[in-house]
């Protein structure tokens, strides 16, 4: 099978670059940046954007199959960026598809879809989303997501949806080093009671699921148009978990608190602040980011053991061994 990957030099996406090549499929990455790595494992590599319709018609000349991973994913930025990048880009992937008849299309979402400000607790997918966002990122990956959905069985195009949670890995660029980047400058702060648990999946199980996912997308499958929330199946504390992490590294616990109430607050002030003010870079805190730190986010995936056979994970415990041997290699 000949798989395109956008965003194949990022985290997510060189894992299913990877576990395609070790199956036998033909891969190619697409991304802006270069792809030193990928061309040095012998995958195709195209340099390009995604806000590119030409582009990506070229690119996907061919393919039986698109993995759509690309994204700005940031807690803070300008509108048209994410608008130009999430959902333009997304429906460009979409368009060359159709043009170039290639029958698959799965594509990366993100729980945060679904994410208002209120706790979202073993939930499954027939949750709605919300009427009000408390940031570009969810909002906008959440009009990419429906276009894809909606598009499922048109012009012999078949679309799914992964919404895999807070994924940590050898070689995450973002979540777990800027926890240790604000615990070492002691800016982390435990938010709310402490109490809130979160799901979160290891990389490997994550590609994993995209993998089984384009499998199954065939003509009558339930797989077809549906949405999968994917984690390790089993919650964690969050603040316990991020301890137990920061310990292991030999990093000083996070101890200090503040409120929910607080912490929200003050995001709203900093954003209004920098919008006021032109203010670059990324506020200290924000509604988003105080309400993911202490809200209760975990769900049901039921849907995806059961259509996607997504089972045999590699565990919690194994996969932060996995992700700590990475850090410490560095």
């Amino acid at each position: 099978m000949k798989c395109i990957v956008t965003g194949g030099n990022g985290f997510l996406g060189s894992y299913i670059v990877q576990q395609l090549l070790q199956r036998g499929d033909e891969v190619i990455s697409v991304a802006r940046s270069n792809q030193v790595e990928l061309e040095k494992a012998g995958v195709k590599v195209l340099k390009g954007d995604i806000q590119d319709a030409q582009f990506l018609e070229k690119a996907f000349q061919g393919a039986d199959a698109v993995f759509h991973t690309a994204a700005r994913a940031a807690i803070w930025g300008n509108w048209d960026l994410f608008y130009g990048i999430n959902v333009l880009g997304t429906q460009n992937v979409i368009n060359a598809c159709l043009k170039k008849k290639v029958p698959k299309l799965v594509y990366t979402s993100s729980p945060s879809v679904i994410f208002g400000e209120d706790d979202l607790e073993n939930v499954d997918e027939k949750i709605p989303y919300p009427e009000k966002y408390l940031a570009f990122y969810p909002q906008t990956k959440a009009i990419a997501e429906q276009m894809v959905i909606k598009q499922n069985g048109q012009g012999g195009l078949l679309t799914c949806s992964l919404r895999p949670h807070l994924i940590f890995g050898p070689g995450d660029n973002h979540l777990i080093p800027r926890v240790i980047e604000k615990a070492k400058k002691g800016k982390l702060k435990i938010v709310g009671s402490g109490n809130n648990l979160v799901d979160i999946v290891y990389v490997e199980n994550a590609a994993k699921a995209h993998l089984l996912a384009v499998d199954r997308l065939v003509e009558d499958s339930p797989v077809c148009g549906s949405n999968y929330f994917i984690s390790q199946g089993k919650p964690v504390n969050l603040w316990n978990w991020v301890n137990d992490l920061l310990e292991k590294l030999g990093i000083p616990k996070v101890k200090k608190n503040v409120s929910y109430e607080k912490a929200f607050i003050a995001g709203k002030l900093f954003e209004k602040s920098y919008k006021l003010l032109g203010l670059k870079g990324e506020p200290p805190m924000t509604r988003f980011v105080s309400s993911q730190l202490a809200k209760s986010h975990y769900f049901n995936i039921s849907k995806a053991q059961e259509e996607l056979n997504y089972t045999n994970l590699i565990s919690t415990e194994e996969a932060l061994q996995k992700t700590l041997h990475a850090l410490r290699s560095k």
